[in-house]
């Protein structure tokens, strides 16, 4: 029964990051691209915790906290970009 749970919301992240590429892609302003992205690492990080659940292996649950910090940085990165236009001063 998980099995099928895991699949069927695995399905459901990989629709949700489709939509969130084309949000990428056709976002008007930096901002929507920006939070686009952000999103982008959310559904991933969630598709790998779900490949590790599958799995039943605590591998990917490293992996998956490694791609959160980068994720964060990369946000804070842009977010300072966009304020000041530079990064490191």
């Amino acid at each position: 029964m998980l099995d099928y749970t895991v699949m069927i919301v695995a399905g459901m992240l990989g629709m949700a990051l489709l939509l969130n590429l084309w949000r990428l892609i056709i976002g008007p302003h930096i901002v929507d691209r920006i939070v686009a992205l952000d999103t982008m690492y959310i559904n991933s990080i969630a598709l790998i915790l779900l490949y590790g659940i599958y799995n039943q292996t605590p591998l990917y649950f490293e992996a998956a906290l490694l791609i959160a910090m980068l994720g964060f940085v990369s946000s804070v990165a842009f977010g300072k970009y966009l304020l000041r236009g530079d990064i490191i001063e």
